[in-house]
This record gives C-alpha cells, sequence and structure tokens, in this order.
C-alpha cells in the first residue's frame, strides 16, 4: 500500500507525487490538519477556507480514481512524524510520496518525518512538483546560487530550450479499498469563515483553475505586457490563488503560455514573454528560500540593511492597515485586499513601499499582514516582493528608488476608475482631483476622506537620510561572520 501525503500539491493531474505513488500500487491520500501551525505562519481564514473547499473538491475526483483521501490532525509540523506513523502502520503503507516544498520549516518537518518512518522501514520518496527546475541545479559558474534575477533567468530558459519539463499523466482508476474516505470540517478553530463575496471571487478547483488558465491563454495573454499594472483592468492571470494552494501547476501554466505562441519564448507575442518572465521570478523566489534560509527566518537578505532605523509609528501602521492614509491609491488597494484577499501586482509594490520608505515602518511588519490576508499568500513571494521594495532584498530596487504613490497612481488608474471603486466618497471627484483630494479640498480636504498622514516629500528625504546612515557592507559582513 502507498500513502500520498497530500500539501501545496492539491489537484489530481500533473501531480507528480501522485502519479508516482499510484504507480507502484493501491494507495491512499493524507492531509494533515495544523491549525497551530497555520497560525504561527500567519495563515490567512480565507487561505484556509481555500484550502479546504479545494480539498473536498479533489476527495470526490481522487473517489473516482478509488484513492480515498483521509484527515488526520497534527496541530504543529512537529506532531507530523507521529501522526503519519501511526497511520502508516495502521494501514501496512510501504512508502510515502510527497512532493517538495520550500522553507526551514518545511525542510526541517520532512527530514523528520522520513527519518520517523525509515525507523519502521517505511520508504519516504519526495519530487520536484511545484517549481520548473529543482532548487540547487541553476547556480552560478561559481556553483552558488543566483542573487540577480536576469542572470537567474538567462540560464533558466537556456535550460527550457533545451528541454521543456513535461507534465505527469493522471493515474487510472485502481481497484477499489476497504477503506473510507473521511469527512472534511466546515472550518477550523482559530480561522474565521470569509464572506460568501469573497469565496465567490475564488471557486474551488481544479476545473475551475484550468479554465482561468484557458480563457487567459487564449484571450488576455496576449495584452498582459500592456495591461498588467492596470488595476482597473483585468489584465493579470489571478492564477496566483490556485497556484499557490497547488490546484494548477507551474509546468501547465507554462505549457499553456507556449501553446498560445507557436511554442515560442521571446519571440512572437510581447504578453507571452511577459507572463513567462513572472513565472520565473516566482521560480526565483523558491531558490532564495532554499539557497539563502535566512530570509525564512525573517531576516534581511542583506545582511547591512538589519541596521536600519525603522520607526515605532503604531498609529501609522494602523491606519495602513486599515486603508486611512489618505492617500488614495493606497487605500483603495488596501480596501481590495481587505475585501477578496488579493491585491494587484504593481499595487502590491506601491503599497509596500509606501510603507517602508514614506512611513519608514520595517518591511516585516508588511509582510505579517500581508500574510494574514492574502488567499494567495506565498512565503517566498511574499517574502520577495516584500524585501524588494523595501530595497533589503536581493535584486531589490535602489534605496533611492521611492514610488511616488500619486504619480504611479496617475500613471496606472489615470481615469480614477480603481480608486471611485473602492473608495466610493470620491465618486464626485474629476480624474484629476481623485488621486490627491487634498489638493483639491482646501484646509479640509474632502468630507470622509482623511488627510495624509504623511508628507510625501519630507518622508522620502527621511528615508534617503536612513539609508545613507547605513555602516559600510564591508564592516557589517564582518559583524554578522
Amino acid at each position: 500500500m502507498q500513502l500520498l501525503w497530500l500539501r501545496s500539491d492539491l489537484r489530481q493531474h500533473d501531480n507528480t507525487a501522485l502519479s508516482a505513488a499510484a504507480e507502484r500500487g493501491p494507495t491512499v491520500a493524507v492531509y494533515l490538519i495544523s491549525p497551530e501551525q497555520w497560525l504561527a505562519h500567519d495563515d490567512a481564514p480565507c487561505k484556509v477556507d481555500f484550502w479546504l473547499r479545494n480539498l473536498r473538491i479533489l476527495s470526490d475526483s481522487l473517489m473516482q480514481l478509488n484513492i480515498p483521501l483521509l484527515i488526520r490532525t497534527a496541530p504543529t509540523w512537529d506532531d507530523a512524524p507521529a501522526v503519519l506513523l501511526e497511520l502508516c502502520q495502521q494501514l501496512g503503507i510501504e512508502d510515502v510520496h510527497v512532493n517538495e516544498e520550500y522553507g526551514i520549516h518545511e525542510t526541517r518537518r520532512d527530514h523528520a518525518v522520513a527519518d520517523a518512518l525509515k525507523t519502521k522501514g517505511i520508504g519516504f520518496h519526495s519530487y520536484l512538483d511545484q517549481l520548473l527546475f529543482a532548487p540547487g541545479s541553476i547556480l552560478t559558474q561559481s556553483g552558488s546560487y543566483f542573487k540577480v534575477f536576469t542572470q537567474f533567468r538567462r540560464l533558466c530558459y537556456n535550460r527550457l530550450h533545451m528541454a521543456l519539463p513535461n507534465m505527469v499523466t493522471a493515474p487510472n482508476a485502481q481497484a477499489e479499498l476497504a477503506i473510507t474516505r473521511d469527512q472534511l470540517p466546515d472550518a477550523i478553530p482559530g480561522f474565521d469563515t470569509p464572506s460568501q463575496a469573497l469565496r465567490d471571487l475564488w471557486p474551488a478547483g481544479e476545473e475551475e483553475a484550468r479554465e482561468r488558465l484557458a480563457r487567459f491563454a487564449s484571450e488576455q495573454i496576449h495584452y498582459y505586457q500592456d495591461e498588467r499594472d492596470l488595476p482597473a483592468k483585468p489584465g493579470t492571470s489571478q492564477l496566483s490563488t490556485y497556484l499557490a494552494a497547488g490546484v494548477i501547476s507551474p509546468r501547465q501554466c507554462l505549457h499553456a503560455a507556449l501553446g498560445s505562441n507557436n511554442g515560442e519564448f521571446e519571440s512572437g507575442s510581447p504578453g507571452v514573454f511577459t507572463w513567462i518572465n513572472e513565472l520565473i521570478w516566482r521560480e526565483f523566489y523558491k531558490h532564495i528560500l532554499v539557497g539563502f534560509p535566512r530570509v525564512s527566518r525573517h531576516r534581511a537578505f542583506k545582511p547591512e540593511t538589519e541596521f536600519l532605523p525603522w520607526r515605532n509609528a503604531p498609529s501609522e501602521l494602523a491606519a495602513w492597515q486599515e486603508g486611512r492614509t489618505g492617500v488614495p491609491i493606497i487605500d483603495a488597494a488596501i480596501r481590495q485586499l481587505l475585501a477578496t484577499g488579493w491585491m494587484h501586482n504593481r499595487l502590491r509594490m506601491v503599497v509596500a513601499m509606501f510603507l517602508t520608505k514614506n512611513l519608514l515602518i520595517d518591511w516585516r511588519e508588511g509582510e505579517r499582514f500581508f500574510m494574514r490576508h492574502l488567499i494567495d499568500g506565498d512565503l517566498a513571494a511574499n517574502n520577495g516582493g516584500w524585501q524588494w521594495s523595501a530595497s533589503t532584498g536581493t535584486d531589490s530596487v535602489p534605496y533611492f528608488r521611492i514610488f511616488n504613490p500619486i504619480s504611479q497612481s496617475e500613471r496606472f488608474d489615470p481615469d480614477g476608475y480603481f480608486i471611485k471603486q473602492w473608495l466610493p466618497e470620491l465618486a464626485a471627484l474629476n480624474k484629476k482631483e481623485v488621486h490627491n483630494p487634498a489638493s483639491a479640498g482646501g484646509l479640509f480636504g474632502v468630507a470622509d476622506y482623511p488627510a495624509p498622514i504623511v508628507d510625501l516629500k519630507k518622508s522620502r528625504e527621511r528615508a534617503l537620510s536612513a539609508f545613507k546612515s547605513l555602516p559600510s557592507r564591508h564592516i557589517l559582513e564582518v559583524v554578522h561572520d
């Protein structure tokens, strides 16, 4: 008997571990409910709800293959070895199959499980599945992990030109087993159930994910380069939620993109090339997680930036978190996040830079807040994005390049459609005033909308001064060594 341990791979098609397990013999699947671990990792309630909804659909899908899905509780990942070992002994499991996950806690968990199973003669097999390339296989000439995305991307493209990663064939139905599948809980203690309106934005299941990918690849992808930065337009794929939960794979995404461009990477549709770049960015941040594990510990990728004089400004942090900074594009983006569990990618950068540069508040506050609300929350991508914006991370924006949120708003939401959607109190303003209501309303601004909590010019100068005050890189590297 084989055991498939599902984690962030909630799909039947192109699932490497599932196919490998089924090839070896009769298979049972298991999923571990780990509420204390999820809370420790700041997983959002809407994200946990999305997992459960996908698991219900996957359970039905697996039953068509006569593979029962069992549910066990391991409050923390420290409990996983004992829970899985007990299950394996109960069912007479010979091998456990998993798709690899990345991050310090994930790696320690899997090593502990493998060691526990080994003591009883049970095999543990892990497979590359949520990435196109195994971490450690894309390295510099000196054998180290890349720190610069453009160099990493170049090597990735070279490898893809030589051979595309193949998708895995879904297994056939097996003989029925005398094992009854478990029912999933309706909710998890400690995690509130999201609104039905939010749920309706993110239907669960592989069929939904594959339909979204097909629609995007056939229609929108060719406009992606021109429209991806416009939050008022449906210019992005909105597949990140499904990728984060493993409801669809990066291989499926890559093949769909290339299929819409006659198999071409750089030539043909600029939109396809740009979107594949985003898949490679996702890859890059996962590799960073493995190559530089300090980022899993909420440490800055650039050690010298640990000395930045971040401000303790709880009232300003609360205003940012609640969408009442008085800067419309910031507040609209935060309201989008709170209502939908998702934020447009361009706005993630603008919002993050406002917090870390204009408010000079530690990027870790923003990283934590995003994880607690994002339905597509992913440690590698979220950490990478926040450190990029804060100028503390790999390949990050230079510290002196600070987005002006009003300029960003005028450029990417020129008519104010996005702002007015989320800030109806500004609906009466014209397309010039809506980006900066304080300039339109005299001394008192606009009724029912706050004045800006910070002066953009002065706060920019404060951020530049803070970065310039850092000690030299050489001294800091000696200290950290």
